[in-house]
């Protein structure tokens, strides 16, 4: 009965991380310039990463999205594409979203490792499609909850 006891008492508590995803993402919502509480859905989206050729979504219908930014970097380039409808790349509207930061590492548990949040967060757009952001900065990108930043257009 004693070896058990010793036995039972070696064990160590299973460590899970249970946040999911651990670093967050930078959360947009899309509304109607001509409403600014409607919410509008985007048509045939495309989000491209700078440099990249892979695409984030491609000819989605959203009314949000959540992006991953660049931990390892202070600034993330994406290309936000609205396709047109008939196909033609030359009536394709592009704006390119910039996203400066400052990011730092943030421990959680042993399980989750650590994480990074996003603080002094500037956004800048061209207008091409975009009328206008909610906001040019955000003091911290911590949690991805509900969106940081709204685009009319």
């Amino acid at each position: 009965m004693l070896l058990c006891l010793f036995a039972f008492n070696a064990c160590e508590k299973d460590d899970f991380c249970t946040t999911n995803p651990v670093t967050p993402n930078l959360v947009i919502r899309f509304y109607d310039k001509n409403d600014i509480t409607a919410v509008k859905s985007v048509s045939r989206l495309s989000i491209i990463a700078q440099s990249k050729t892979d695409s984030l979504i491609t000819n989605a219908t959203l009314d949000s999205i959540a992006i991953p930014l660049n931990g390892l970097a202070s600034e993330t380039v994406y290309l936000l594409k609205m396709n047109d409808a008939t196909g033609n790349l030359a009536d394709n509207k592009v704006d390119t979203l910039t996203i400066t930061y400052t990011p730092k590492e943030d421990y959680i548990s042993r399980s989750c490792g650590f994480r990074y949040v996003y603080e002094d967060v500037t956004l800048t757009v061209s207008q091409s499609w975009i009328d206008s952001l909610s906001s040019n900065t955000i003091t911290e990108i911590n949690h991805q909850i509900q969106s940081h930043v709204q685009i009319f257009h």
